[in-house]
């Protein structure tokens, strides 16, 4: 069966810069919705369509087909008492860059910390960052029309509903893509 709209595509992948460093390895292969669905860069949709199982391929995705440019206004510097405790690198709270209202909350990341003040990045950690995927489609077939109404694929590394045990998430799968309802 060939890559088309309405399709449920299985793809072996890894992720590297343009340099050529690894960035991730996919520990379990991709599963996604093809035909415009947002649960991939539609630059790996553009690649893999009307390709069958077994496809390879190695392509070269610029930042602004990527997770966008960087960009420094997402940058917040705020007191630490205004956050949580603990507080450490790496975590992560859902906020408003200056002047934005509620649709433009974005995930800001704790970059540094440093006495009383938090350095919150609200930037994709990919953004600015060509990219390199190589991927290797393992399975095509077509997708169940409750997969099609849902706009996600259902089952093995898919999305299930009623299931919020996060504990599938592997190290090497951080910038997969997954659906937020």
């Amino acid at each position: 069966m060939k890559i088309a709209k309405d399709t449920v595509v299985t793809v072996k992948y890894s992720l590297s810069d343009a340099q050529g460093n690894l960035i991730e390895e996919g520990a379990e292969p991709m599963v996604y919705l093809h035909g415009g669905y947002e649960n991939t860069l539609p630059k790996i949709e553009e690649a893999l369509e009307g390709n069958i199982a077994g496809f390879d391929t190695i392509i070269h995705v610029e930042p602004e087909d990527a997770f966008g440019e960087y960009d420094a206004s997402l940058v917040k510097v705020e007191t630490r008492a205004s956050l949580p405790t603990p507080l450490e690198v790496g975590m992560q709270f859902e906020g408003l860059p200056d002047g934005g209202s509620d649709e433009d909350a974005v995930i800001f990341t704790v970059t540094d910390i440093a006495d009383d003040k938090v350095v919150l990045d609200g930037n994709h950690p990919l953004a600015g960052t060509a990219l390199r995927f190589s991927l290797n489609v393992l399975s095509v077939r077509a997708a169940s029309d409750e997969e099609i109404a849902h706009r996600h694929v259902h089952g093995a590394h898919g999305h299930h509903h009623g299931d919020h045990d996060d504990d599938e998430s592997s190290d090497g799968d951080h910038f997969r893509s997954h659906p937020i309802h």
